[in-house]
């Protein structure tokens, strides 16, 4: 007797998006009932070797996965948030947002360093830290972080997984790197990091942490499985990444723009409101436009949306435009 058909997860090759696409296909394998295969695809953004920001960064590594989504070849998609276009895709619907991991960014440093520690010991040999990250947004705030302690740091552009990134400091061409807490934690590898960067110092991307699963909307079927699939999704995690997925997109600006957004729930007692903070700087850090926005907790995305997009109108009539560089249309 023939078992329920397999459902086909589309994701990425790499290390991190085999890990997080692992943990969704077993949530996805105890919901259903039904098997999870994991279909591997290789992204433009996997194969390139020139710089996100030179890319362009928006949809580099989604592509493909969606591609395979509305040609049937895969039945549902996870990716992370951040890589996500803030456009909606045609055809396609975002079936769930689990809960986030943490958000924020973490340090790898040479010696168990801080970012505070090594931007003195290298101010004590008369030299910038030398830290690698590939995101303007973090080039721009820990630019800004190391002015305000009294150092400098250089901000050295990287690409690569998780082992060549950290390989830097490991070798000692860099004093650091910068990633993603929540992807060295989905790696079982946050023990490696050296500092988890407070997020007074650096705002992480708008989603970071968390992970989106996608779905074809053009069918019954792709409906049917995005029916299901919504329990899955954390109505917390969605109202925030959509309060920081708005701010991006009012800004008129993609993934690989200098700014950082989290949205959090701060609560009073009895009353708890939903607290939108965002960045946008120029990648030296000299320039940086801060603001917060602060709003009744949401009843639904849209009204989380309605918050971004009044904080991203603060923000430009500050001069937030002039700090990015060339904006999407």
């Amino acid at each position: 007797m023939n078992g329920p058909t397999a459902l086909k997860l589309g994701t990425r090759r790499s290390k991190l998006a085999m890990a997080q696409s692992g943990m969704v296909a077993e949530q996805v394998r105890q919901l259903t009932g039904r098997p999870v295969e994991l279909v591997e695809i290789t992204t433009f953004g996997d194969v390139s070797r020139e710089q996100l920001a030179q890319i362009g960064g928006t949809g580099v590594f989604v592509s493909a996965l969606r591609d395979a989504l509305l040609a049937g070849e895969i039945d549902f998609a996870v990716h992370s948030l951040k890589d996500l276009p803030t456009t909606p895709a045609e055809g396609l619907t975002l079936a769930a947002i689990p809960v986030r991991e943490d958000p924020r960014d973490a340090l790898v440093a040479r010696d168990g360093l801080t970012f505070e520690e090594l931007v003195a010991a290298a101010a004590a040999l008369g030299r910038p830290a030398r830290v690698g990250t590939g995101s303007p947004r973090r080039m721009a705030q820990l630019n800004a972080w190391a002015r305000s302690l009294g150092g400098a740091v250089e901000t050295v552009p990287i690409r690569g997984n998780v082992d060549t990134r950290i390989g830097f400091v490991t070798s000692g061409e860099l004093d650091a790197v910068v990633l993603a807490a929540a992807g060295l934690s989905r790696l079982g590898r946050l023990g490696e990091a050296t500092q988890l960067i407070p997020v007074e110092a650096v705002l992480p991307a708008p989603g970071q942490g968390a992970l989106a699963v996608e779905c074809a909307a053009g069918n019954p079927a792709g409906l049917a499985l995005a029916a299901q699939l919504a329990e899955l999704d954390d109505p917390f995690t969605r109202a925030a990444v959509t309060a920081e997925r708005s701010l991006l997109a009012a800004l008129e600006a993609g993934c690989s723009a200098p700014v950082g957004a989290l949205a959090d729930l701060v609560a009073d007692g009895q009353i708890s409101e939903l607290r939108l903070r965002g960045v946008v700087g120029t990648t030296d850090g000299t320039q940086l436009v801060q603001m917060s926005i602060t709003g009744a907790t949401p009843e639904s995305a849209d009204d989380a949306a309605v918050l971004g997009r009044e904080l991203a109108a603060e923000m430009l009539a500050k001069g937030a435009a002039g700090l990015m560089g060339e904006r999407e249309l």
